[in-house]
Parts: C-alpha cells; structure tokens; sequence
C-alpha cells in the first residue's frame, strides 16, 4: 500500500467518524498545488547533474503551509503527496495556525560534495521561490538536510525578495533559527510519553523504552528519557541495534555514536537487528527511523506496552488494525512527533516579530501546547470511543474543516 493510500485511509476513517459531507472531504483531500522542477547544476568535475524537485501545498485555510524539504533518492510524488497532507493533520492537531506542504529533490546527498549541495539547493530555490514564503509556505529541515541547506535556502531566496528570515524555519541559531529547535521533536515525543504513562498510572522513570532510529528524534529521545530516569534498553540505526536489558549509557552511547558514525559496536550491549529491537518486551516502543517499517506479521510479534510514534508514518492500516485487535495504544505519528514542527512555528513567530526567545520560554511553550493537544485529543478518543489516531485525525480533520467553511469557496 502506498503512503498515499494508507493516509486516505486514516482520512477516510475519521471522515465517516465525524459524517463528513463528501463533497467536502473531497475538498480537503486535494492539494491545492503540486509543482515538479528540473534541478540542474554543474558538479565540481564540470559535468551537468539534473534532479527532479517537487513541492506539494496541501492546504491554506488556517495560515500559510508549513512542511519540511529532504534530499533523498527515494523521493516521489507519491510520498510527497502523504506527507503533505499529513502536514496539515499535524499542524491542525497541535492548534498550530499552518496548513500543510512537503517537498524534497529526488538525489542521494552522500553522493554529493558540500559545495555541490549548495548549488542544487540554490538552483532549487531558483525554481520554487514564487511559491514559498513567509505569508505562503515556510520549508524546513527533514531527511538529509539540516541548517546549512536552510541558510542556504533563506539566503537564496532573500536575494529575490530581500531580507526574509521568516521563509524557512530550522536555521543556524547564529542565523536567526531558534533556541531548543534542535531538540524539539525528541522533545516532544518526551513529554508525549510522560503523558501517555501517566493516563495508564505510569511514569518515565523506571519504564522501559526501545528506540527504532538514533538521528536527531530517537538520540534526542533516549537522551531525555534517560535524563528523567527511564530505561533505555535498546536502540538502533540503518547498521544495526543494540540491547542491554537493564539499560543502555546513552551519553556514552551519544559520543559512540559521534565517534564511530553508528550505535553497532558500543561496549556493554548485545547486537540485535532492528526487526528483533521491534519485537522487544517494554514499556514503550518508539519508532523513530523511516516509515512503513511493521507489517502485520510483524505487528503481531510486538511485545511493547505501547507505541509512540516518532517518525513518519510508521504504521500503516493493515499493522494499525493488528494493534488495535491486540489492545497495544499506539499515539499517532501527527500528534506525537509535532514537537518540531511546534518549535519551528516558535522561530517563525521569532523572526516576524524580530525579537528571540530564551531556550527556557521556548521549552515552556512547547510543553504547554503539548499538553493541550494531549487532553483535547484524549479526551475526544474517550468520548468517540475510538483509537488516538481515530481522535487525532476527527481533531485536525474538525478544525480545518470549520475553517474552510468560516472561509468559504
């Protein structure tokens, strides 16, 4: 099933939920705007490289759309399709006032030199700088770019329509990005378990966490997790996994990781595959690598409590059933990895108003507008009598909804 197909699916079950009319669901399931470009460039050996780069607006009603850029060989139409939609649910459900868009260049970065990434970034907002912008759509970071490309980008687009912080989010804090932006998804998805235990009579400490992925979301995790006196018992990465039971080093496990370029090969743990770190016993499973990573043969092999969802799309329908058949609670991707694109609103806000948060305000509001959304959307599953994933897409699904309405066509 595509990515696109299983994020209709999830639509299409909280449509029915919320008996929306089908003239409208089909309004808010098409994209406003799709754009494909021809990234081409000279590489340092002076032969011509050309990409295809896409951009996806999914939707406007309540504010200009937000969505990451990634360098990856596997970008589609397809995939950038779901994840804008998916966006928009996300935006929605934390009460962010966005709309949802996704883009990327279909390339393999590792394959490129620093200054051969920053032509085809450049020529990249050579072709997209009329449709972005702060009032209109604000790109940020996401798989295999970073702050640099968004420097890159912000200052490529400021020579169209001069100086424009505000055009991206996820910047160099020394160029207007934003204290605790770096942390902020793992952030989130730390305060997001915090709750999640407590509605069940848990706490962090003492639980048991496996981490499915060690960039920026799953080390961010397992170092505050570890921090607030959880058991990091196993994690992994493209290589491999590790596992001690009673409970990984993670500082030590972090300057591994910075050392070596992966978590295989850490003293004091056991190697695992990462299909065997899904299938551990504990308190809480967090994927947060790539999507589309259980099966439902897989899913019925999963021994945790509960699963938090760090990255994108992780669970697809058929293992979302299986988990709900075998009574695991799983909290939804578009709720539970919204910490990053909450802060990103932060240093947008930051960069209209000219004037920078301390890393401590920034943490605080973050925690505040998780919090909200937690009870509001746990609330909602409790009064429907339906998943949290149920809840979270008849919450965003709701609020954008009115607003096209308020707005009309």
């Amino acid at each position: 099933m595509s990515t696109v197909e299983a994020t209709h699916r999830f639509f299409d079950e909280a449509a029915r939920a919320l008996d929306l009319a089908p003239a409208l669901e089909r309004l808010l399931l098409t994209p406003l705007r799709e754009v494909q470009v021809q990234v081409a460039f000279e590489r340092d050996d002076g032969t011509v490289a050309t990409f295809l780069g896409y951009r996806v607006q999914h939707d406007n009603a309540r504010g200009p759309m937000k969505g990451g850029l990634r360098y990856h060989p596997e970008v589609s139409p397809d995939e950038v399709r779901s994840l804008a939609s998916l966006m928009t649910w996300k935006t929605a459900v934390v009460g962010l006032p966005y709309g949802g868009a996704k883009g990327g260049v279909c390339c393999d970065p590792k394959e490129l030199s620093q200054n051969e990434l920053q032509r085809l970034t450049r020529v990249f907002v050579d072709q997209i700088h009329d449709i972005i912008g702060p009032d209109r759509d604000i790109p940020a970071p996401d798989v295999n770019t970073n702050a640099q490309v968004m420097a890159w980008i912000m200052d490529q687009y400021s020579k169209y329509h001069g100086h424009s912080p505000a055009v991206v989010t996820g910047k160099p804090v020394e160029l207007y990005g934003s204290a605790g932006r770096e942390a902020a998804t793992g952030r989130g998805l730390t305060i997001v378990c915090r709750e999640a235990l407590a509605a069940k009579g848990g706490a962090i400490a003492g639980s048991r966490f496996a981490i499915q992925g060690f960039g920026n979301v799953g080390s961010w995790a397992a170092r505050l997790l570890h921090e607030a006196g959880g058991r990091v018992i196993a994690v992994s990465d493209r290589k491999g996994g590790i596992l001690n039971p009673e409970g990984l080093d993670v500082a030590a496990l972090y300057e591994h990781k910075e050392e070596a370029g992966t978590v295989t090969g850490f003293s004091g743990a056991d190697a695992i595959t990462n299909e065997e770190l899904l299938t551990l016993e504990c308190d809480v499973l967090v994927p947060a690598a790539l999507g589309d990573v259980f099966s439902p043969e897989l899913a019925r092999e999963v021994r945790a409590g509960m699963i938090v969802e760090g990255a994108n799309g992780p669970t697809g329908p058929e293992a979302d059933t299986v988990f709900r058949e075998r009574g695991i609670e799983v909290v939804p991707d578009i709720f539970a990895n919204a910490g990053g694109v909450t802060v990103s609103y932060f240093e947008w806000v930051q960069n209209i108003q000219q004037f920078n948060w301390s890393e401590e305000r920034v943490n605080g509001e973050l925690e505040q507008t998780m919090v909200t959304a937690w009870r509001a959307l746990r609330q909602l599953a409790a009064d429907q009598g339906v998943a949290l994933r149920t809840a979270a897409f008849m919450l965003a699904i709701g609020r954008v909804a009115k607003a096209t309405a308020l707005r009309g066509i």
